[in-house]
């Protein structure tokens, strides 16, 4: 008897550019076709990680006058949005609203949380208003996304409102979210406010977990209270919470900030020899430091050390972000240097783009970090806000002021919404440029969508409006 061949097999064997009719398990000439076949391959398409081919038999699917049912249009909505296909995924959700299939909580946390994490802010309120439309409540998860996003790009006034609705509900803030307000009030100004949260999440008793922790770090470290950020480092090991990445790149980050380089590089072998894996983000803040001073020997000794350690992935990056500050020539060009970190096997993903990108734009290599962004939408890769926040800054610092709107522009066109990096950058870059009537238009834009200014922001403003008070006193 002749073995049936398994679904995988079927999968692997299956090519886009052929229609049904030769596909191993279509149905025989003359015999319908199946819907039940149909949403059988989309699955296993999505589970394999085929959504190009899911979508080609969505496709074909579609043309014979049928759709997907419930499971299959959820499979293929999850596979998008973990590829960054938001847009996509949000016409399927769409699609099968229109078709009155309801779907389960699971996936509107799921397009939430996607579009939020790439700043399309309208799109996720319209999911939320499709979900009271129908009477679906919400779930502490989808708080926690929104108030996440709310947070991040410095939106106070939509924050507390959040969170006041949260508690309203009876729901609690998670230690993720009390160490995401710590930090709301650490970037507006208020430190001793940041540190009084330990208290009351203390009286809620709440213990103190690594993200937390980290958060407390980040608010000493930020306004230069360095001693009292060890401190806390050593309480949180004593009480059995293991530093993580982000807990030594916060300590390294500050303290080459404050010129203790020693320290700094320090933390960074200590790191290394607690087994973590270097984080590619932290480089560029080594780099930069050292490069400045010109002591390209610690730098090299800094990528011996990994390479010793077996690290040679990110030793791979390591160099290429050496040869971009120390412009060597060998990576000037973005496309070679791709390749280059491609042959030693990393897996390209949005951080890394990212990495890149501030690395040519802080060398003032505005056409190559441009160059990067486009190499990532070539690689199926949708640009985020983190991305198109550091093209305004490249811009800016190059005082190519009429580019870095531009890019301004190509954000909210997109339905991106910015956040208060996007606007802080863009009136540094007007300051940069002189053009200090610009400054005020860009904080009353900022305040107009929502987000509340932080201390640089309100520095800025302070600065140019004293210099517009003193040309017109001249003129």
């Amino acid at each position: 008897m002749k073995k049936e061949k398994g679904v995988r097999e079927v999968v692997a064997e299956f090519d886009p550019k052929n229609s049904f009719e030769n596909h191993p398990f279509s149905p025989r000439h003359g015999e319908e076709l199946s819907t039940g076949l149909c949403n059988y391959l989309i699955r296993d398409c999505c589970r394999v990680g085929e959504i190009d081919r899911a979508m080609v038999l969505l496709a074909q699917m579609e043309a014979r006058g049928f759709h997907p049912d419930l499971t299959s249009y959820t499979y293929l909505i999850e596979a998008l949005g973990s590829v960054g296909r938001t847009l996509e995924a949000d016409m399927l959700f769409q699609e099968m609203i229109c078709f009155g299939l309801k779907p389960r909580l699971k996936l509107y946390n799921i397009l939430i949380r996607g579009f939020l994490k790439k700043g399309l802010l309208e799109l996720a309120i319209g999911v939320s208003q499709v979900m009271d439309d129908l009477g679906i409540q919400w779930n502490p998860e989808m708080y926690d996304s929104f108030l996440d996003y709310y947070i991040h790009a410095g939106r106070l006034e939509d924050t507390w409102s959040t969170i006041n609705e949260m508690r309203r509900k009876g729901f609690q803030l998670s230690s993720f979210m009390y160490s995401k307000v710590i930090g709301l009030y650490r970037d507006n100004g208020m430190w001793k406010k940041a540190i009084g949260i330990v208290e009351e999440i203390r009286e809620r008793g709440i213990s103190l977990d690594k993200k937390i922790y980290n958060s407390i770090i980040d608010t000493f470290g930020k306004y230069g209270e360095l001693g009292e950020a060890l401190q806390v480092f050593e309480k949180m090991k004593k009480e059995g919470v293991k530093p993580d990445i982000t807990t030594w790149n916060l300590l390294i980050r500050w303290h080459f900030k404050a010129g203790d380089i020693s320290k700094a590089l320090d933390l960074f072998s200590d790191m290394q020899d607690q087994g973590l894996y270097p984080d590619p983000k932290i480089f560029i803040t080594i780099i930069s430091h050292l490069g400045e001073q010109g002591k390209w020997d610690m730098i090299k000794k800094n990528f011996e050390s990994m390479r010793f350690r077996g690290h040679l992935k990110s030793g791979a990056v390591y160099a290429v972000l050496v040869d971009i500050y120390g412009q060597y020539g060998k990576f000037q060009d973005a496309e070679e240097c791709i390749y280059a970190l491609k042959l030693e096997g990393l897996l390209l993903s949005a951080s890394l783009f990212c990495v890149l990108a501030n690395a040519y734009a802080q060398q003032g290599l505005c056409e190559q970090a441009v160059k990067v962004l486009q190499i990532m939408e070539a690689e199926g890769i949708e640009p985020n806000i983190v991305m198109l926040n550091v093209l305004i800054n490249a811009f800016g610092n190059a005082g190519r002021y009429m580019e870095a709107l531009s890019i301004y522009h190509h954000i909210k066109e997109s339905g991106i919404s910015p956040d208060v990096i996007t606007f802080t950058t863009l009136m540094k870059a007007f300051m940069r440029a002189r053009k200090f009537d610009q400054v005020p238009k860009i904080y009353e834009e900022m305040e107009y969508n929502g987000c509340t200014p932080d201390r640089k922001a309100r520095q800025m403003l302070q600065v140019a409006s004293l210099v517009l008070e003193r040309r017109h006193s001249n003129s």
